[in-house]
């Protein structure tokens, strides 16, 4: 079983959250998982990310695959899920 997501609750400025949704919106993400993404990236970047955190699932509507999971693999290695 997969651990449990931790919800937080984060204020934004208006004007930051709708650049963020644009974004997103853009990536093919929902608001959330574009927080988390720019996170992770982040982290990442400082050398700050645990080994111990799950890969995050790929962007968009998962695709049907053959075993019924609807996680798309990575095949470009970088982590997300994309083939960019």
């Amino acid at each position: 079983m997969a651990s449990a997501r931790k919800k937080i609750l984060l204020r934004l400025d208006p004007a930051v959250h709708d650049a963020l949704a644009r974004w997103a919106g853009d990536e093919l993400r929902s608001t959330n998982a574009q927080i988390e993404f720019l996170l992770r990236q982040a982290l990442a970047e400082a050398g700050r990310m645990p080994g111990t955190a799950a890969r995050m699932r790929g962007r968009g509507r998962p695709r049907k695959t053959g075993d019924g999971d609807g996680v798309s693999p990575d095949t470009d290695g970088d982590g997300d899920g994309s083939e960019d």
